[in-house]
């Protein structure tokens, strides 16, 4: 059975950094400048990264001229990401599923998949109704998720990798309801894996994705297929980045 925790010990892990250090961050610096290229904030305004990981996408929107929080559950990564902090950029150890700030910021983001880990729906419907609690009405909220007929057709079901005498053997697999990932890991020292975990991650839609935010008072306005803000695609699009904003009440 997966430990319904499984993300707080897996990336506070020096081994999850490790495998994922190699993510193409040019990429993700220039999607993110697209965004606000797109969303065209004024500077100064308030905006919240949420599950912001080691800060690196907080750090590209502060030097763009924002007010940046990060928040993320994992206590390894806030740390670090606190010692880049100034007068425009904060990080704070938090769980998403729990309030944070009140009509507090004009923007949020959950970038790259940092959603959907969680056991119960209700878990969830907690995270989204922290995200829309914590920006202003009218404020805008940008979730960058999977796109999951996609991922079912493009799934490899075994790979095996190394970094820095570290093998990494990861299988994939997909039920009807979520995408796992299990990761076994054999170090230098070893020639048995020592180390094991399994990613979980739930296969929202679009439906599914409009019926949390409707409840929370949020209104998708558009909807994006990938990083350089393509039309969105059910079945070809690789991404769903969802642009959705608070209903004045």
């Amino acid at each position: 059975m997966i430990d319904k925790a499984w993300f707080k010990d897996w990336f506070n892990s020096p081994y999850y950094h490790l495998l994922y250090q190699h993510r193409d961050e040019k990429e993700a610096e220039q999607f993110i400048k697209t965004l606000i290229a797109h969303l065209k904030p004024t500077v100064g305004m308030r905006m919240l990264d949420i599950a912001c990981g080691k800060g690196r996408h907080s750090m590209v929107l502060a030097d763009m001229g924002f007010d940046i929080t990060g928040i993320d559950l994992s206590e390894a990564s806030i740390k670090e990401a606190k010692l880049a902090e100034s007068d425009s950029l904060h990080f704070y150890q938090h769980d998403m599923r729990r309030v944070f700030r009140i009509n507090y910021f004009d923007y949020a983001f959950n970038f790259f998949t940092s959603f959907g880990y969680f056991k119960t729906r209700r878990e969830h419907d907690n995270a989204i109704r922290m995200m829309s609690d914590s920006i202003k009405p009218g404020g805008i909220l940008v979730i960058d998720y999977l796109n999951v007929h996609f991922v079912e057709s493009q799934l490899e079901p075994i790979v095996t990798t190394a970094v820095e005498d570290i093998k990494f053997h990861i299988s994939k697999w997909h039920t009807e309801d979520h995408f796992f990932k299990q990761i076994q890991i054999t170090d230098q020292d070893h020639t048995a894996p020592r180390h094991l975990y399994t990613e979980r991650v739930a296969k929202f839609s679009l439906g599914d994705f409009n019926d949390m935010l409707s409840y929370q008072h949020m209104q998708i306005v558009e909807v994006f297929g990938n990083y350089q803000l393509g039309d969105y695609d059910v079945k070809l699009s690789p991404r769903m980045i969802i642009v959705a904003q608070k209903i004045h009440r």
